[in-house]
């Protein structure tokens, strides 16, 4: 037998002798195209031969393994249901998956990748399917592996999934440079050597339980709502990949890099910290919102050079275009697919893996990945990062999906440009010249920042801001746009030239008054200062051991800190307690060069917002006589107490506003 398998493999080959006197065999059936032997026998050729021969069968005869489940688990009642569930190994060509007898759960669509790394195949789940642990067999000629899954219970649903109003004030933090409530942490055996205070882009330190900690401060503050950066798991060994202006990141403390998009990263906490987290701050008022990443993951994921679809991704590793930014190309009705093609399929920094959602499996699996996080862990709403880079036609599916199982839970889209145009065409509430309504209920109010940053942070004319609020009738509902001063991709307002504290009070005042859910990012509170990343994600002074003092208490705050902190905790107070200024409708009353006046009413009440940006006092007059709330000689005070009490006259008012500071008039 042996002889004859041996005949039948030498018809196949060709040898010839080489100059240096080595025997050179190819074998046409074989997976590599030539082997080296030395010139020996005929008989020590042949053992060779089948010593290969039994090698290349074993390797073709191993039964399937399994390294990794995605999603390891799931739920009764679903909207989504089967489940698309997708296997990461060994040898699973031609599986197919049989579920336990008796266990309502039924498997099929079996579809593996071509390398046999991957195996794609949907689980039905029966209504009554019980809640437990299930060994799903797969099977393929060559033997069975056990894949373990689960049905877990569903989560209680009070007081979660409750979305975000404008009734709330959010409060941006990246958990690891926010506080450190668990240094052993601080640097994991699975990662070691990342934790380096010293350098900007390494793991500082903060995590889940730091968050917990400070939720009393955040409290008292007058937040209502948290969104952190991502915590799914990054790479765990430096990145020498990603290069910012010359810097490698060096790391993926920012969250933003996943190689594990159903897992947390070490440095932050556990799943147990993590729905402790939304609990304790549910339990203080304070809603949850997770920023998931729908567009790329890390450059170190296992995908990057091993995809589960030949199309999981815009183009590969070595062949792929590079993001040229062009966001407008989205909304372009004259735009081809080439010329929107290096927005939406581009790689950021030609290194981030760019998904492609048009693949079915790649759909599937994003739109399972975000209601998976939602169920497991009770989240109130989603922020969604990098919105114009990803086709439309996704957002309406993947948003409609999770409108489908929570139909409170509101997405929050990012969209860097101050365009408004732009910005309000992926806002949900119309259909745009595509035919799609992207379900995107609001997004960061890019638009305004500009002329904010401008006005309150340089000194220039406040008019800008004005002119941005008459644009609003190109978003189906502006009054939901979220409204900021900063976040982590930007220098900090106190980096502006010129910048001052009194304008960044005021810019305060205007996000906290003005239509809009106004949103803080970590530090602005309390004047912090930063240029580009990552110097603007410095560490909160008193978050970390051995900090020098504590920032979130009164008495380590400097002068200048307990100032601009007491006023925005105020403006916080002022809002809560005037229902206008969180859901009224907005009337401007006066709109100069350096001098602004709005007022926020509801049928009942109404408030009134002054500006003075110069840097000298200012007279300002206006008419009221249109505020049916306010009689026509009424007193109004200011309750920032910048002024003193204004009396109407026959529905006029004028008076002096000091240099460079606002005032909120109520009825006395």
């Amino acid at each position: 037998m042996k002889n004859e398998l041996l005949t039948q493999r030498r018809k196949d080959a060709k040898e010839w002798k080489t100059e240096n006197g080595k025997r050179k065999i190819r074998l046409s059936n074989f997976p590599f195209s030539t082997l080296h032997f030395p010139l020996f026998s005929s008989a020590s050729l042949r053992l060779c031969v089948l010593i290969f021969l039994f090698a290349s069968a074993t390797f073709a005869q191993n039964a399937p393994m399994v390294e990794k489940i995605e999603p390891p688990n799931w739920w009764a009642n679903m909207s989504v249901n089967p489940v698309r569930v997708l296997v990461r190994g060994k040898y699973l060509s031609g599986a197919n998956v049989v579920a336990p007898q008796n266990s309502s759960l039924k498997a099929y669509n079996f579809r593996a990748s071509d390398n046999g790394n991957y195996l794609f195949f949907d689980v039905e789940i029966a209504p009554n399917a019980r809640v437990g642990k299930y060994n799903l067999q797969i099977q393929t000629k060559s033997g069975s592996v056990n894949a373990p899954f689960e049905i877990s219970p569903r989560i209680d649903r009070r007081n979660r999934f409750q979305g975000y109003t404008t009734d709330d004030v959010i409060y941006f933090l990246m958990p690891d440079r926010f506080a450190d409530g668990d240094t052993s942490n601080n640097d994991p055996p699975k990662s070691k050597g990342l934790y380096d205070r010293a350098k900007g882009r390494h793991y500082h330190g903060g995590d889940l339980q730091g968050v917990i900690d400070k939720l009393p401060y955040l409290k008292s503050l007058g937040v209502t709502a948290i969104w952190t950066t991502p915590v799914y798991d990054n790479n765990d060994r430096a990145d020498t990949k990603e290069v910012y202006e010359g810097i490698p990141v060096t790391t993926g403390y920012h969250g933003y890099g996943a190689v594990d998009m159903y897992a947390i990263d070490e440095h932050l906490g556990t799943f147990a910290k993590l729905r402790e987290l939304i609990d304790k701050a549910h339990q203080n008022g304070i809603k949850v919102i997770q920023d998931q990443v729908a567009n790329h993951t890390g450059p170190y994921h296992v995908w990057a050079e091993d995809p589960p679809t030949a199309t999981w991704w815009n183009g590969t590793v070595e062949n792929h275009v590079s993001n040229n930014w062009q966001k407008w190309t989205a909304m372009n009705p004259r735009a081809t697919y080439q010329t929107q093609k290096r927005n939406i399929d581009g790689w950021f920094i030609d290194i981030l893996p760019d998904f492609n959602q048009d693949d079915p499996e790649v759909e599937k699996y994003l739109i399972q990945n975000s209601l998976w996080w939602l169920e497991m862990n009770g989240f109130d709403a989603i922020r969604m990062d990098t919105l114009p880079h990803v086709p439309r036609s996704f957002w309406q599916k993947w948003g409609s999906a999770i409108k489908r199982e929570y139909p409170n839970v509101n997405i929050l889209g990012e969209l860097y440009d101050g365009d408004p145009a732009l910005v309000s065409y992926f806002q949900t509430g119309r259909r745009g010249h595509d035919g799609i309504d992207t379900q995107i209920d609001t997004l960061y109010d890019f638009a305004l920042f500009y002329p904010i940053r401008n006005a309150f942070g340089q000194g220039k004319n406040i008019r800008e801001i004005s002119q941005m609020f008459s644009k609003d009738w190109l978003y189906p509902n502006s009054s939901v746009l979220t409204t900021f001063l900063g976040v982590h991709d930007m220098p900090r307002f106190m980096n502006e030239p010129g910048a001052t504290t009194e304008g960044l009070k005021l810019a305060q005042t205007l996000i906290m008054t003005s239509r809009g859910t106004p949103l803080l990012y970590y530090g602005d509170e309390i004047a912090m200062r930063g240029g580009g990343d990552p110097d603007n994600r410095r560490d909160f002074p008193g978050g970390f051991p051995n900090d020098s003092r504590n920032a979130f208490t009164n008495s380590g705050r400097t002068a200048e800190e307990r100032d601009v902190w007491n006023h925005l905790a105020l403006l916080g107070k002022l809002r809560m307690e005037n229902a206008p200024l969180r859901r009224g409708k907005s009337l401007d009353l006066l709109d100069e060069e350096q001098q602004m006046v709005y007022a926020r009413m509801s049928e009942t009440e109404a408030v009134l917002v002054v500006f003075n940006n110069d840097t000298k006092a200012a007279n300002v007059s206006f008419d009221v006589s249109m505020i049916k709330t306010f009689a026509p000689n009424a007193t109004l005070t200011d309750r920032l107490g910048v002024v003193s009490d204004v009396k109407i006259n026959n529905g006029k008012v004028n008076f002096s506003m000091p240099a460079r500071t606002a005032g909120i008039l109520t009825l006395k």
